[in-house]
């Protein structure tokens, strides 16, 4: 009994041996899919890499430099506040999604879902989307300021900057969008068919909620932009440190941190504007996972 246990227990060093070898032998037959393999393997380690040193230079430069009085209500040149700018950040985010969200998905919906496929129409939205996609930002903030703020007459404004933006993250939306619903099965179009129901009630129901995650993604890249944007909005927005209303003029939290820098004063409150930045941003990405994983799990 001893010995076939023994037996049996030396079996697997030697099991183990004979796959590596088998793998190694297969890599030297295909020397280029080892390559690619590596070559794959070292991209992923440096993307780590280069992630975990920006995140470790902000906090490092940046925690130190964290005082109480950053967060006063009232921003002064003495305390160098950036709670405005973080309440402002959150209120053109907010109108900017709201501006291009709807568009975006509905665009989207259109493309995937009614119109003919091959199109003309299609074609021209589709170019016209990646036309808009490339543009700069500041582009984007010269047209903002002549035509929102000046020609419609809302001047420096919150509301000219989230149209401004809104721009700028729409092709984003509606291209997540569209891949989102198109990588949903026909099957469960399909299916909705047979059992009745009919193509909006089928895109509400059926389509729609498959394809939530995907869309989330969209809408997490457009925070992203939106909240690290400092060029389209220092023409539209304005850049004064103070709780803007709609019509108000107001700095983002970029925005401040990009005066601060500029300005060489308070170079030591812009890393710690930094580190603020860097946590809104993770707070934003971990709520909208979180958000897209209930949606998973009710389905």
């Amino acid at each position: 009994m001893t010995q076939s246990v023994c037996s049996r227990e030396g079996s697997f060093p030697r099991g183990r041996g004979e796959a590596l070898g088998s793998r190694i032998r297969r890599a030297m037959r295909h020397p280029g899919s080892l390559a690619l393999n590596l070559l794959v393997h070292l991209a992923a380690l440096l993307t780590l890499l280069v992630l975990g040193f920006l995140i470790a230079y902000i906090l490092v430069h940046g925690v130190p430099n964290l005082r109480a009085e950053m967060f006063s209500l009232t921003y002064t040149s003495e305390n160098q506040s950036m709670l405005p700018s973080i309440i402002n950040t959150c209120f053109l985010t907010l109108l900017a999604l709201a501006a291009a969200v709807p568009v975006g998905v509905g665009s989207a919906i259109y493309l995937v879902e009614y119109a003919r496929k091959g199109s003309r129409l299609v074609k021209l939205v589709r170019v016209t989307t990646e036309t808009l996609s490339g543009i700069p930002s500041i582009v984007y903030g010269l047209f903002g300021m002549l035509f929102f703020s000046k020609a419609l007459g809302f001047g420096y404004s919150m509301l000219s900057g989230a149209l401004t933006v809104a721009m700028m993250i729409l092709p984003l939306v509606m291209r997540t969008t569209e891949e989102a619903l198109l990588c949903v099965p026909d099957s469960y179009r399909e299916g909705s068919f047979g059992l009745g129901a009919g193509r909006l009630r089928t895109v509400v129901r059926v389509v729609l909620p498959s394809a939530v995650p995907g869309i989330l993604s969209g809408v997490i890249l457009a925070i992203g932009r939106v909240v690290g944007e400092t060029a389209a909005l220092m023409y539209t927005s304005g850049t004064v440190a103070k709780i803007a209303g709609l019509f108000d003029t107001g700095s983002t939290l970029a925005l401040h941190m990009y005066k601060q820098a500029s300005e060489g004063l308070y170079t030591e409150q812009a890393y710690a504007t930094s580190v603020v930045l860097l946590v809104l941003v993770l707070a934003i990405n971990l709520c909208s996972n979180l958000i897209a994983k209930a949606f998973t799990k009710e389905r």
